[in-house]
């Protein structure tokens, strides 16, 4: 997980990625299948997408409901 140190910049971090995760949620659930393939070419590999979604879900930003993932916030 690349959160922002002094080697790793903000940019380059998944904390600067939640805004796209989420902005795409609040305009629709989505499978995360379908949630994937709509930030895909935004995030480096199917690793770095997971540890977006782990870290939304401990926040609390977002929920699993079912096949569907859900926008709380």
């Amino acid at each position: 997980m690349k959160f922002p140190s002094k080697v790793t910049p903000y940019k380059e971090s998944i904390i600067a990625k939640f805004p796209m995760v989420l902005e795409k949620l609040e305009k629709k659930d989505m499978a995360p299948g379908e949630l994937y393939k709509s930030v895909k070419n935004k995030v480096a590999d199917i690793k770095e997408f997971m540890d977006i979604m782990d870290c939304l879900y401990a926040l609390n930003k977002i929920e699993l409901d079912g096949e569907v993932v859900r926008y709380v916030g």
